[in-house]
């Protein structure tokens, strides 16, 4: 994943931002550690929702949330590099409604949600939503 960041940044978006053949897209996720203080950066996969975006705390359908997740939730403002374009965001977890609205996009956006579902062994996996600030 470091390679792809690297080609993600260094390209400024146009490489990276969606994978060949595929109806993915990915976004460079900024945050910062919860208890290290340390900037990192994440690519994930993403859906639009108007001019937010939503991100999936999937963690491979581990049983534990991934570490980006926590750090979002210490420090919820935070910025993302969407294919060419920079964004100041606030992370916020999606209510339930929202959730019963949103997650059938994310499964269709990748069918291995529904997966990742199955094996988190009842962990409901969080759909993170990135607003504008």
């Amino acid at each position: 994943m470091a390679l792809h960041t690297a080609l993600y940044r260094a390209s400024g978006g146009r490489l990276g931002h969606t994978i060949p053949g595929r109806p993915i897209r990915m976004l460079l996720l900024d945050h910062v550690g919860a208890k290290s203080g340390k900037k990192r950066t994440s690519p994930l996969l993403y859906v639009r929702d108007g001019k937010n975006v939503v991100i999936v705390a999937s963690k491979g359908g581990f049983p534990k949330h991934p570490a980006w997740y926590h750090n979002l939730m210490a420090n919820p403002d935070t910025t993302a590099q969407v294919g060419t374009e920079h964004r100041e965001v606030h992370a916020r977890v999606a209510t339930a409604e929202e959730r019963e609205r949103l997650w059938p996009l994310c499964v269709k956006s990748y069918p291995g949600y529904e997966d990742y579902a199955a094996r988190s062994r009842g962990r409901e996996i969080p759909l993170v939503i990135l607003e504008p600030r």
